[in-house]
């Protein structure tokens, strides 16, 4: 694993990833991707941040919109545990997990705080409804720019452009999307530019903290079992993409912590250390996969 410099020079500060299986996904703790998003929605910054699971990778090996989407966001966050404990074999030994959840209930202490509102789109109006009382009582002087449930088809260009402006005329500055994979990725790439706000797709951080859905017990998450835990509460619906999803996943994932170890073993002089500090690739002189690069702001 190389960390690469080459786009050091170009004088914006830089969003630090490492590729999973095809994916750039941002190595930066909880604290730090939270400060981020915060700073970014206090500046009310157009940013799109997408919050990874096994399933989003795997999707994205078939679907070349969603690995465009991917590869161009602002954050892709570590929201699974395997790809946490990947990042981790790969020598990102501090990277903890950025999960939905976790991103939602802090960025709401955050902006609570700081007096950032926030704007709630996508789950149903039942949803949100549960959703908005939760929060006004948790945190009371956070402040709800709006709340919106979109119709379950495709918007036309005149419904997407009047979206953009409510969000926009509210004031919100982060706009936590929740449409499912990988409808909620489009439509945050949709609107980049053109909502200023930071759009964050949480999935289904909106049933849970609505309770709707039952949240995994900390144990269950930290053990990588939470999709255990969720396919027993929707069977019929999860059945189908696990299967497709995570025999794959270790698959890939086995193949390419092997190959960088062979790499590793290999091509790497004693100079050349495996750490998180940045190594230019002019320094290592020898070929290698650009495992790791930067993004900027």
């Amino acid at each position: 694993m190389v960390i690469l410099d080459s786009e050091l020079n170009r004088g914006m500060q830089k969003q630090p990833t490492i590729d999973i299986i095809g994916v750039p996904v941002t190595y930066l703790s909880l604290r730090e991707q939270i400060s981020q998003i915060t700073g970014w929605a206090e500046k009310r910054i157009s940013k799109v941040v997408c919050v990874a699971n096994v399933h989003m990778l795997m999707e994205s090996r078939t679907n070349a919109k969603l690995r465009s989407i991917l590869g161009k966001a602002d954050l892709v966050t570590p929201d699974g545990m395997p790809i946490v404990w990947m990042m981790q074999l790969l020598g990102l030994h501090a990277q903890d997990r950025v999960a939905g959840m976790d991103i939602f209930e802090k960025g709401c202490c955050q902006c609570e705080q700081r007096g950032i509102s926030i704007y709630l789109i996508g789950s149903t109006q039942n949803v949100l409804n549960k959703m908005k009382l939760r929060i006004q009582k948790e945190f009371p002087n956070l402040s709800i720019a709006g709340i919106e449930s979109p119709p379950f088809r495709p918007l036309s260009q005149a419904e997407n452009n009047a979206t953009a402006e409510r969000i926009n005329k509210s004031g919100a500055g982060i706009t936590f999307v929740s449409l499912g994979c990988p409808k909620q990725e489009q439509w945050m790439a949709l609107h980049a530019g053109n909502i200023q706000s930071v759009m964050i797709g949480v999935g289904a951080v909106f049933p849970v903290y609505a309770k709707v859905l039952q949240h995994a017990p900390n144990w269950i998450r930290q053990s990588g079992l939470e999709w255990l835990y969720r396919w027993l509460q929707e069977p019929r619906r999860l059945s189908g993409r696990y299967v497709k999803t995570i025999p794959p996943f270790i698959y890939l994932a086995l193949r390419q912590i092997q190959t960088e170890k062979i790499f590793n073993s290999q091509w790497l002089s004693p100079k050349v250390r495996i750490t998180n500090t940045v190594v230019s690739m002019r320094k290592a002189k020898r070929p290698s996969p650009q495992r790791i690069t930067h993004k900027a702001h």
